[in-house]
């Protein structure tokens, strides 16, 4: 049977893209070697399935659809730079949620719920943090420069977005680096 490496996520906007690649150069300045996310592939993930087979797509596509039904569209902003799994050892440099993040959590569960139950998804022992994934540090002293220069960025305002839809998305593997296809959308109804 077929298998698809699949994640259900939010598109940003042209501006939020903008913003952060602005902020990604911002944080390149600190010397630390990093592989940050092409401009194009910037998202915040609600769910990450990894490789699937075709009846647990089909899942993820009516367990995403089902979750849209009572969510209305909503204003999703970013600001702040942080990093997981802390700030003084950053690994995964993220911007934060400052705005949707509660319609971020309750499309997170609602689409969660089903695929946990059919076996589709294997919940993360921490919990969910609605996040804008900016790029990750390639070793530790890297992550040293990075923490130096982290705390200049708290107060970065990347700008908002109207989110409309939940996206269910290929993610692929090619020789210049990740190519994200969208699969289905689900519009916000509620």
């Amino acid at each position: 049977m077929a298998r698809t490496r699949t994640f259900i996520g939010i598109a940003v906007g042209d501006s939020i893209r903008a913003s952060a690649k602005a902020m990604q150069l911002a944080l390149t300045r600190s010397g630390a070697d990093v592989k940050w996310v092409e401009a194009d592939n910037l998202h915040v993930t609600l769910l990450f399935l990894g490789e699937i087979d075709d009846r647990d797509l089909m899942n993820a596509c009516r367990s995403a659809a089902k979750a849209t039904e009572k969510e209305p569209p909503f204003i999703l902003r970013v600001g702040g730079v942080g990093a997981f799994p802390t700030p003084r050892r950053p690994k995964v440099l993220w911007g934060g949620i400052t705005e949707g993040a509660d319609a971020l959590v309750r499309l997170h569960a609602a689409i969660a719920g089903p695929l946990l139950e059919l076996g589709a998804y294997r919940q993360e022992e921490r919990g969910y943090t609605p996040h804008l994934t900016l790029g990750r540090a390639a070793g530790e002293a890297d992550a040293n420069l990075l923490a130096a220069e982290l705390p200049k960025h708290l107060i970065w305002n990347a700008g908002q977005t109207a989110v409309e839809e939940v996206l269910v998305y290929r993610s692929e593997m090619r020789r210049d680096g990740m190519e994200y296809s969208v699969l289905a959308r689900s519009p916000l109804r509620g």
